[in-house]
């Protein structure tokens, strides 16, 4: 029994899509896919083989995820952000391997942005719309620009705070021990 939700005019073909997702019109899902629980998989959207989508993962319109792309649960994908998976591409050269690439749990990439292969960006970090990411990113930060800068920090419950790990607006300040953003 299907427990997930496909429009007449997508694509899918793997069989691997978890409970409660639903995937919109002109999206093409190949065969190798695996995508989660309660995702939200929005129009025109491409997912090749290698690739993994955990639960609660939201992908908006225009989005192409390359081989070798993993996305944790609740991680957010804004519109046309733009994956990519080789690093020296050439037409009709293939790598042995594609680099991967990792979004950690709960981490948002916001509109535009474009995510250069094999890179991990971190838990509950914020990437801004139109940004270009070409390096590692740690858990709970903001970053925006071309290329992507470091800017502040984000709480999981989505806090801005200032490079000072304070909350602006309530003077709040946290601490960030062994991975994680606590209030002081």
């Amino acid at each position: 029994m299907v427990n997930y939700k496909v429009h007449p005019l997508a694509d899918v073909q793997s069989s691997k899509i978890g409970s409660g997702t639903t995937i919109w019109q002109f999206c093409v899902i190949l065969d190798g896919a695996v995508i989660g629980d309660n995702c939200n998989v929005c129009a025109h959207v491409l997912i090749e083989n290698d690739v993994v989508i955990g639960d609660n993962v939201t992908i908006k319109s225009g989005v192409q995820i390359w081989d070798g792309v993993q996305l944790e649960n609740n991680v957010f994908v804004g519109p046309n952000v733009t994956f990519t998976n080789d690093l020296i591409p050439r037409s009709k050269i293939y790598p042995e391997h594609f680099a991967k690439t990792i979004v950690k749990f709960g981490a948002s990439i916001g509109a535009n942005a474009t995510i250069v292969a094999g890179i991990t960006i971190g838990e509950h970090a914020l990437i801004g719309a139109g940004s270009v990411v070409t390096k590692n990113i740690p858990a709970f930060t903001i970053w925006y620009g071309n290329p992507a800068k470091q800017k502040g920090y984000i709480t999981k419950e989505g806090v801005l705070l200032n490079m000072h790990l304070m909350d602006e607006k309530t003077n709040q300040q946290y601490c960030l021990i062994e991975g994680k953003l606590l209030k002081k």
